[in-house]
């Protein structure tokens, strides 16, 4: 067999590292592990190196006031940030002016630079970025895979945004389908999310699954007594129930209050709230309008503490609205499965989530809109350290056997190999 050229993959999402946002970990971490290339294997050469490019702002997910260096070279990734408006996320007509300026300067730098036979994987972000880049794509003969990290503009219908009526939303859906069956290929996050295009008659063969991933070098499983904010919040012997990461409108923030309120006589039960999100916001006035007092709130904790953060809890909670199943699947499940403890899902009981929790036998989905449920689930789990301990520890089995960076660059490398050879 002929051996296989020098690549270039050019990848394009609104953010990357320096920047800590989900899209921009994810992205930077397959960008870097392609850049160093597969080991040799059985004596046989390694391949030669791709030449990995990112395409991306100069902004920072939560600092739009923030001005990244415009070129540079991180890990062996070439970083080409282009520059934007910068009216940042707190207005909805500033946050789609920014998205339109990026979607123009993405454009051109694409048409003017990219080559024939190149790859370029759009992300979403900002959302269906792909169409911003099919055209150039195209007219340069180069071949376009769509990352797809939520499926607009499904979402934002879901979430009643009011900037996309449900006339415009089914054109843009249209429009991004017909971009979907002509890429060379589809990286989705779950089986749900591929179970959505193909039921809306996209041909299977277009379609990966390729999960997120945690890294288990990062995030190492700690004891609850190693951990610092632990020893911080004085919890003592209490199981502390904790929810890491945005809390927004896609999820069910109501059901989680209710439940918290049901059990503020159990001493023995805390509870820790750690990032941001409006739902959080909902949460804590809906807290203290109920009596309810002790729990915690903590913003965004740095990322050398994440390890810490994750082991200050014996049992991690996470949620997604039923109505959003198959457009999103929750990436903090897989830190969950670094840290080592087991997860408590509300939201729909065949959805992505509740699937893998079945499968792998590492928590327990209950219905969302249903706080009895929760707060009922919520005591079993206490109530039980052994089985914490058993959950506990087949998740950090599957995040190092199934959702690690490593499985991820291994997935990823055969899709890519796959379009070369036309599999």
């Amino acid at each position: 067999m002929a051996a296989r050229s020098r690549r270039r993959i050019i990848f394009v999402n609104r953010f990357y590292a320096p920047d800590h946002s989900a899209t921009a970990q994810m992205l930077t971490g397959i960008a870097e592990g392609l850049a160093k290339g597969p080991l040799a294997v059985d004596g046989q050469p390694a391949p030669p190196l791709d030449e990995v490019v990112v395409l991306t702002s100069r902004l920072r997910y939560d600092d739009p006031t923030a001005r990244l260096a415009a070129t540079e070279i991180r890990h062996g990734v070439t970083v080409r940030r282009v520059w934007t408006t910068r009216f940042g996320r707190a207005a909805r007509l500033g946050r789609a002016i920014d998205y339109l300026s990026f979607y123009v300067a993405v454009g051109i730098v694409l048409l003017t630079t990219t080559r024939r036979g190149d790859i370029v994987v759009a992300k979403t972000d900002p959302p269906l970025l792909s169409l911003a880049c099919a055209l150039p794509v195209r007219l340069r003969r180069a071949r376009l895979v769509n990352w797809l990290q939520d499926v607009f503009p499904e979402v934002a219908t879901e979430l009643g945004e009011r900037a996309v009526p449900r006339s415009l939303g089914n054109v843009l859906a249209r429009w991004r389908d017909a971009n979907c069956r002509a890429a060379a290929a589809n990286v989705v996050l779950g089986e749900r999310m591929r179970e959505f295009f193909l039921a809306r008659g996209l041909p299977e063969r277009n379609f990966h699954v390729i999960p997120n991933w945690a890294s288990s070098e990062q995030i190492v499983p700690l004891a609850t007594a190693e951990s610092t904010l632990r020893r911080r919040l004085a919890v003592g012997n209490a199981v502390l129930v904790a929810y890491c990461g945005n809390l927004g409108r896609a999820h069910d923030h109501e059901s989680l209050a209710a439940a918290i309120t049901q059990l503020k006589a159990r001493d023995d039960i805390r509870f820790l709230i750690v990032g941001g999100g409006a739902g959080q916001v909902a949460l804590r006035r809906s807290l203290a309008e109920a009596g309810v007092a002790g729990v915690e709130f903590l913003p965004y904790q740095p990322e050398e503490a994440l390890s810490d953060t994750l082991a200050a809890a014996d049992i991690h909670l996470l949620c997604l609205r039923r109505e959003l199943e198959g457009l999103i699947v929750p990436s903090k499940l897989y830190g969950i499965y670094a840290a080592g403890r087991p997860a408590l899902n509300w939201g729909d009981v065949d959805g992505e989530v509740a699937r893998e929790l079945k499968r792998s036998a590492t928590g327990v989905t209950v219905p969302d809109r249903d706080p009895t449920a929760l707060a009922t689930a919520i005591e079993r789990l206490a109530e039980d350290p052994e089985l914490r301990a058993l959950q506990g520890a087949r998740a950090r089995e599957v995040l190092v056997s199934q959702y690690s960076l490593p499985r991820a660059l291994v997935a990823w490398r055969a899709m890519l190999d796959g379009l070369a050879t036309g599999r």
